[in-house]
């Protein structure tokens, strides 16, 4: 097989390669060799048929295969011998088009190559972990928001108006078409008015009506209503409200802890305190990632290959632009172009990626089964009653499994390459984190 080197430039490369008729020919032979013994064909008793024949009848065929086996094997031996790795797919094209049986096959390819990237000494990365702990005023105002969401309901005042966020008991019968309709009716029905949980426009024409008031509802079903008889359709409910309640918040005791699965209000406390500091350390670990990642991002330098650059810059650039149009749910839109902007991020990207994705490769650092079902459960909790079912699609979709993986793989990069920095840790309080969060973002 002839190769020869036409392109040598940075990180791009490209080559022209023969593959001879006789190669070809070779491997046609042995392919039909190897299938002789199971062929059978009028005539002829199984595995007899003559290999003449056997090259008249599926010659053409098998030489297709031998073909595309033959450049791909071509390819990658390329890659072996020379020991590189292509960034993206190469780009490979027979030119020869006007190829007929006995001809050799000219094949042109291109690609660009990953970098060399130098070593990492982590040791001269210096990083500062905040620490922040629960303190009593934090304890109180989570406990404050969990009674806001155990809130009860008690009776307003007589003759008191019904307003946004209380709660309605009511009676009604639902008609379209002056016709009640099943599931359309109900009694004692206690309605939180702003929930939206019934038909957009019901809850906000109850909103300023009185207990004992009885008020026919006008309402439209939306076209895409989960019943198709009821789809579009306007309805009239027939509507009386007994009670109008006021919310009030839980008390913060013993009750409330065990409506949470606490014991009494101290395990509660001591509940909360340690989930707002775990809070408080994925989000310190963040803001201390980030700083490591800026050092990686001036620490090391190397070539980036321009089309991982491009294809990410390409990608930033069309979710920026969903960011800003979030009416626009589909692509069918204009090609978003990418900027000098996007194109800097890209590289930031691509470069801390490509090196992240080496010192992981030389750690031997690798995602255990085990990581990856605890990654996959934690997303399938997502979809209430449909775990299993999401749990069978990311097993059959490695393209999913790999955009879980990636950042796992990541993470532990990172916890790796922290390890052998100088880390000092300082107390702060949640409003400076808070702030290291929010710069983060800006």
């Amino acid at each position: 097989m002839q190769v020869t080197e036409t392109l040598n430039e940075g990180l791009k490369r490209a080559y022209t390669m023969v593959i001879t008729n006789a190669d070809l020919e070779a491997k046609v032979d042995e392919k039909l060799k190897e299938a002789q013994p199971q062929v059978e064909m009028k005539g002829f008793r199984k595995g007899k048929v003559p290999m003449a024949m056997l090259k008249k009848q599926f010659g053409q065929q098998v030489m297709g295969e031998v073909m595309q086996e033959s450049i791909d094997g071509a390819v990658n031996n390329h890659f072996e011998e020379t020991s590189t790795r292509p960034a993206m797919q190469p780009a490979i094209k027979m030119t020869n088009e006007d190829w007929k049986q006995g001809d050799d096959v000219h094949i042109e390819f291109s690609y660009e190559a990953l970098p060399e990237i130098p070593d990492l000494d982590a040791s001269g990365i210096t990083l500062e972990k905040m620490v922040v702990t629960a303190d009593d005023a934090s304890v109180t105002e989570a406990l404050e928001n969990l009674a806001a969401t155990a809130q009860n309901f008690k009776d307003r005042r007589k003759g008191s108006k019904a307003k946004d966020g209380d709660q309605v008991v009511i009676d009604f019968l639902g008609k379209v078409d002056g016709e009640a309709f099943e599931g359309g009716a109900a009694e004692d029905y206690p309605l939180v008015l702003g929930s939206n949980s019934f038909i957009p426009g019901f809850e906000d024409k109850l909103v300023g009506t009185k207990a004992g008031e009885e008020k026919k509802v006008e309402v439209n079903f939306p076209d895409d209503y989960g019943a198709e008889n009821l789809a579009g359709k306007a309805a009239v409910f027939e509507c009386t409200v007994k009670e109008v309640k006021e919310p009030v918040a839980a008390e913060i005791d013993d009750e409330l802890a065990k409506r949470f699965g606490a014991d009494d209000l101290d395990a509660l406390k001591s509940q909360v305190s340690e989930r707002l500091e775990a809070e408080y350390a994925g989000a310190a670990r963040a803001v201390m990632k980030r700083a490591l990642l800026d050092q990686l991002d001036g620490l090391v330098k190397f070539d980036l290959p321009p089309s991982m650059v491009e294809a990410e810059a390409k990608q930033i650039a069309h979710q920026l632009w969903h960011d800003e149009h979030p009416e626009v749910t589909d692509h069918n839109h204009d090609e978003i172009e990418a900027t000098e902007e996007h194109t800097t991020l890209a590289e930031r990207r691509v470069r801390l990626g490509l090196l992240i994705a080496e010192i992981g490769q030389k750690a031997e650092i690798e995602i255990t089964d085990a990581e990856m079902t605890q990654a996959i459960m934690a997303q399938a909790r997502q979809y209430p009653g449909q775990e299993r079912q999401f749990f069978e699609f990311i097993q059959q979709n490695q393209q999913m499994q790999q955009q879980l993986r990636a950042p796992l793989f990541e993470d532990k990069v990172v916890d790796h390459i922290i390890e052998g920095a100088k880390v000092t840790e300082k107390s702060v309080d949640k409003d400076v984190l808070q702030a290291a969060v929010d710069a983060m973002e800006d």
